[in-house]
């Protein structure tokens, strides 16, 4: 874990994979359209967002803990990291701690965050999010907040990283067809957005199995 640590603050000093590898698990159109889920912004004045990629290290492996979105919120019913729009003079690691300790209780003091993935463009919600990855340091007690989250639960890292749980299904988005890369890790798939931010984790910790 300790190596791990070590290597993924090294690492997010330097250039990352960014795009190429947030892609992997990019919903796709069956045929593109003109800014169909171009995750690029159409306009200056995107908000400014950000998540938690928080590590649980105190189970056997390394743990990515989610949250289940409460229906009838934004992207309600849907798997997401914590985290939410900037505010006043925040800092993006700064918003993530506060948005995750309001979503599930985990303690900011708590939380080593090592640095930054590669922010994402949500278009549809004009958003531009940044991942701050942090290591949670204590085992703690989390308290999902009920007007934001369903449920809390983790993910072992290897269920990411060795394919058995990758699958690609044909779904109908906003009257389009769509295939549509996700985990198969909960009774809810693990798509969208957030899977493309994991992606890039995901393959720099491949990229540390490989050292």
């Amino acid at each position: 874990m300790k190596n791990f640590k070590n290597y993924i603050q090294k690492r997010l000093e330097r250039g990352l994979p960014g795009e190429k590898a947030q892609n992997i698990m990019r919903p796709a159109p069956k045929i593109e359209r003109k800014n169909e889920m171009t995750y690029k912004p159409s306009t200056e004045n995107f908000r400014n967002s950000s998540v938690l990629v928080p590590l649980v290290t105190w189970k056997e492996e390394l743990e990515i803990m989610f949250t289940l979105r409460t229906a009838g919120i934004k992207h309600g019913g849907q798997i997401s990291f914590p985290g939410g729009g900037r505010e006043g003079d925040e800092t993006i690691e700064e918003t993530a701690l506060r948005e995750a300790h309001e979503e599930t209780g985990l303690k900011p003091i708590n939380v080593e965050a090592v640095g930054c993935l590669t922010s994402l463009y949500i278009n549809h919600s004009e958003n531009m999010v940044t991942p701050v990855v942090g290591f949670i340091k204590e085992e703690q007690e989390f308290c999902a907040n009920p007007n934001e989250v369903d449920e809390i639960f983790t993910v072992p890292i290897s269920k990411l990283v060795n394919g058995e749980f990758s699958k690609v299904e044909d779904w109908k988005l906003r009257d389009l067809d769509y295939s549509i890369p996700l985990w198969d890790v909960h009774e809810v798939p693990l798509w969208g957005a957030t899977a493309m931010m994991l992606s890039e984790f995901v393959e720099l910790y491949k990229e540390f199995l490989d050292e």
